[in-house]
C-alpha cells in the first residue's frame, strides 16, 4: 500500500486554539498543514481554489459557523470538529464529521482523531492499482455528429478550449474534438488516473514522462502545472516517490 498523506487546514477563530492544533499537526508525520484560517470565510475562500483533504474546523464562529461552512465543502473533504460545546455533536456526525474533539483535548486525543482521518483516506488512497481495476476504462465522447468509444488507456490528456474539449490519444496525431467542458469532464473521469493541473489541462497519470520543475512532459508536450492545482499533483508525485 502506498504511503497516505493527508493535507489539512485548521480554522478557529481563537490564535491560541490554532496554535496548539498546529503543533499537533506537526507532531503527526502523514497529517501536511497547508494554511490556519481565522475564519470559516477564510477558509471557504482558500478551499475553493485549493484541495483539501481534511479540515479541523472549530464551530462557534462569527459570521459563518462551522457547521455552516462544512456543508458547503466537496464531497471528498472531510472535518474532525474542534469545539468547546458538546451539544454540537449530534450535529457534527449528522453533516458526516470523522471526529469531533471537544475543547480541551490532548495530544492523545488528537491523534486519535488524526488516525481515523488515517484510517478512512486509506480506503479511498490506499491500494490505486486495485481501484483502477474496478473503475470503468472507457467514455462514449460525441464527435461530429457520432458516439466515439474512447478507451481511457489510450488518452494522454484533455486540453479545454472554451467550451470544447481536445482528446489527444495515443498513436493519433490529430486530437479528437467533443462540446464538453473540462469541470464535467473532469467529475466523469477515475481521480486514480486523471488529474487536473492547469485550468485547461487534465492529464492521464500513468502517460507521464517527465517531471520538470513546474511542467509535465507527455508524448513531447510541455503541459505547466499551475498553482492552484499543484497541491495535489505534488501529493501525487511523493505518494509514487521512491
Amino acid at each position: 500500500m502506498s504511503k497516505i498523506n493527508i493535507t489539512c487546514i485548521i480554522v478557529d477563530d481563537e490564535p491560541m486554539a490554532l496554535n496548539l492544533v498546529e503543533s499537533y499537526v506537526e507532531k503527526t508525520p502523514f497529517l501536511q498543514l497547508k494554511k490556519k484560517c481565522g475564519s470559516a470565510i477564510e477558509a471557504l475562500e482558500y478551499v475553493k481554489e485549493n484541495p483539501i483533504d481534511l479540515l479541523f474546523l472549530d464551530i462557534q464562529m462569527p459570521d459563518l459557523t462551522g457547521l455552516e461552512f462544512s456543508k458547503m465543502l466537496p464531497k471528498e473533504t472531510r472535518v474532525i470538529f474542534t469545539t468547546a460545546f458538546n451539544e454540537y455533536a449530534l450535529e457534527g456526525f449528522k453533516v458526516q464529521a470523522l471526529d469531533y474533539l471537544l475543547k480541551p483535548f490532548d495530544y492523545a486525543e488528537f491523534l486519535a482523531a488524526a488516525n481515523k482521518a488515517h484510517t478512512w483516506f486509506g480506503l479511498i488512497k490506499g491500494n490505486i492499482e486495485q481501484q483502477i481495476t474496478k473503475e470503468k476504462d472507457f467514455l462514449f465522447v460525441k464527435s461530429e455528429y457520432k458516439q466515439l468509444r474512447i478507451k481511457l488507456a489510450d488518452v494522454l490528456y484533455f486540453e479545454g478550449l472554451k467550451d470544447y474539449i481536445k482528446i489527444w490519444l495515443k498513436d493519433n496525431p490529430k486530437p479528437i474534438l467533443t462540446l464538453m467542458s473540462l469541470k464535467n469532464l473532469q467529475e466523469e473521469l477515475p481521480e486514480t488516473q486523471f488529474l487536473r493541473v492547469h485550468r485547461s489541462f487534465i492529464v492521464s497519470l500513468k502517460n507521464i514522462d517527465v517531471v520538470e520543475r513546474s511542467q509535465i512532459v507527455i508524448n513531447k508536450q510541455r503541459i505547466t502545472v499551475s498553482e492552484q492545482y499543484k497541491p495535489k499533483f505534488l501529493d501525487f508525485i511523493q505518494n509514487n516517490s521512491l
